[in-house]
């Protein structure tokens, strides 16, 4: 099992807190500094979990490059003061640099007592197989 040292444990919650931030933010109707709190810590966050020089390679890798743009270009438009704008612009982002990681994901789920449960449902099963074979 892999050791988890100290600043990765206080990346991860940066990160969560980052992510309640993003959260609450929404939930308060696009508040600004909210927003702007959450991305920030959220970004410091995975930062401090993976390290620089990995977080470097991880948003600017080519085939991501599109997906960081939008990604980073939202999270600038949320401080420029269009919170609304800035959140669809950054989850367009942050679909497209995580969207190889789908098929994992509900892979994962699937294990997971209760949704997966949920996951083989009639009418769930077929979309959630169709993510889980599915590869960019």
């Amino acid at each position: 099992m892999a050791m988890i040292s100290e600043l990765q444990k206080i990346g991860v919650a940066i990160c969560g807190f980052g992510v309640m931030f993003l959260f609450l933010g929404v939930f308060l109707l696009f508040d600004r500094g909210l927003l702007a709190m959450g991305n920030l810590m959220f970004i410091i966050g995975f930062t401090l979990v993976v390290g620089i020089e990995s977080t470097y390679r991880f948003f600017f890798q080519k085939e991501k490059l599109t997906g960081s743009t939008a990604f980073f270009g939202g999270i600038t438009i949320v401080l420029l003061g269009y919170p609304i704008i800035g959140m669809i612009v950054e989850a367009y982002g942050f679909f497209l640099i995580f969207s190889g990681y789908v098929n994992v994901a509900v892979s994962f789920l699937r294990r997971v007592p209760i949704i997966g449960d949920i996951l083989s449902l009639p009418y769930i099963n077929p979309i959630a197989s169709k993510l889980e074979n599915s590869e960019k």
